[in-house]
């Protein structure tokens, strides 16, 4: 690539945006009702001194980087005031290059070293955990692509091509020990996308939360009334849903079993195709997840066939719980989600056992490029998950499932739990925010960087909260 499309970061701002959810969202062992979106604008500046700029944007889901019995105002403090630091940390990067080699290089030293200074310091009664610093990361690296992609007036992902990049995936990237040592070499992100029609439209994933009403057996007449559907039944007959995921316990197995069998009859009745099992990190024995399984296996055949695939059921310090999850993997497909913090840590799931890794642009853009590449290219499928993703952050999300090619579509729910949350965007990309015959739409997206046509959409944002400049 030549030298004069590199680009080093020249500036950062920083808000916070608040959303509140219309219904709980439970999962684990907490519950969801609101969440603060941490949004960047970044400038850019190459070689030749032309500068331009990107947007990125991430939940600073709490509860599910950062599982504590820390109070909550007291964990998102301390994650806003992470992202803070992280503001100025920025624009001292002393580097230049491509997006991808900025990102690797800012998380494999300064990230560590700001994350140890900060916990050092004592900002709060214990660590915090390096998945809430990638979250707090997050939109900073994702702005950081999109703004090389407006710079150059491509799209982000058409610059992950080998004459765009100064390294191969062999300056990232250690293969398996049971792999070849060159398995990285001369390949690029392009070798494990789908850079030449990705798909325009995407399967929608639905979850349901812990707390979901399934039916209008169970309201209460407490549910809100704003025009969004309530039920489970209401939300499929509405979306022409085809794929739900379903939020277990981890802890209760005969809930977690009536769960499943009460949302998979659901699902036949109503012409839905296929269903996921999501334990949030709560389960600590494989036989938990394989008395379940045999279960539907035995008794709920149909149901048991629906079930696409099971998602993270084991705690996600993988370093510390080396649990062996053959015995899931043999029931059905197995995949990391919070385990999945980057490649190091998809080799040694693979070394267990698990069988597919779910990315999220909520860890960044920069780890979920190259988690992908690295599963695939050792034959592991992949997913990508929604972190409940309003406003900026859903369409980052979005198109990294339409060029990742996974298992089956992608996880999208935040026309579930804040939809009115994303009104402006909505506005310009409206099958972006809802679902139609089960599916979301791409074809509104256009122009550099991650097409957000930011220029049209007229939110107003609060006061900046922090400013940095090079």
């Amino acid at each position: 690539m030549p030298s004069d499309t590199d680009i080093r970061v020249t500036s950062t701002e920083l808000y916070f945006l608040p959303v509140q959810a219309r219904i709980p969202l439970k999962f684990g062992h907490e519950t969801l009702t609101s969440v603060i979106c941490a949004r960047v604008r970044m400038e850019v500046e190459d070689q030749t001194g032309t500068r331009a700029y990107g947007w990125g944007e991430s939940p600073l889901s709490v509860q599910w980087v950062w599982p504590s019995p820390i109070a909550y105002a007291d964990r998102l403090g301390i994650l806003m005031d992470f992202c803070r630091t992280l503001a100025e940390a920025w624009t001292r990067l002393p580097h230049t290059g491509h997006p991808l080699e900025l990102g690797h290089l800012f998380q494999r030293q300064p990230l560590h070293d700001l994350l140890e200074k900060f916990n050092l310091a004592g900002n709060g009664t214990e660590p915090m955990p390096w998945l809430a610093a990638l979250a707090c990361c997050a939109p900073f690296d994702i702005a950081l692509h999109d703004a090389f992609g407006c710079l150059h007036k491509v799209n982000v992902y058409e610059t992950y091509r080998a004459d765009w990049m100064n390294h191969d995936l062999q300056w990232f990237l250690e293969p398996a020990s049971d792999a070849s040592k060159e398995l990285f070499a001369g390949r690029y992100p392009s070798d494990y996308l789908v850079l030449d029609r990705p798909p325009r439209q995407l399967l929608a994933w639905h979850l349901v939360g812990g707390k979901d009403l399934l039916d209008d057996s169970e309201r209460t007449g407490q549910e809100p009334e704003d025009g969004f559907p309530v039920t489970l039944t209401e939300w499929i007959a509405q979306d022409g849903l085809r794929c739900l995921k379903v939020k277990l316990t981890g802890t209760d197995p005969a809930w977690d079993l009536a769960r499943l069998v009460a949302v998979g009859r659901i699902a036949y009745t109503m012409n839905c195709l296929w269903l996921s099992a999501d334990f949030n990190c709560t389960v600590i024995e494989p036989a938990y997840v394989n008395a379940i399984l045999d279960d539907l296996l035995r008794h709920h055949p149909r149901i048991y066939a629906m079930l696409l695939y099971v998602e993270q059921p084991f705690p996600y310090d993988l370093e510390r719980y080396r649990i062996d999850v053959r015995s899931v993997v043999a029931r059905k497909p197995l995949f990391m989600d919070e385990s999945a913090h980057d490649w190091r840590m998809i080799r040694l799931g693979r070394a267990l056992g698990w069988s597919g890794v779910a990315l999220k642009t909520c860890k960044t853009q920069t780890g979920a490029i190259l988690s992908l590449c690295w599963a695939k290219a050792h034959g592991m499928t992949v997913m990508v998950q929604d972190l409940t993703n309003p406003m900026l952050a859903q369409i980052p999300h979005l198109l990294l499932a339409a060029y990742a090619d996974t298992i089956m579509g992608v996880e999208t729910n935040s026309m579930q739990f804040y939809p009115e949350a994303s009104a402006p965007e909505a506005s310009v990309h409206p099958y972006l925010f809802r679902r139609r015959d089960g599916k979301v739409d791409l074809s509104s997206l256009g122009g550099g960087g991650f097409g957000y046509r930011q220029d049209e959409i007229l939110r107003q944002l609060p006061d900046v909260d922090t400013f940095f400049s090079g």
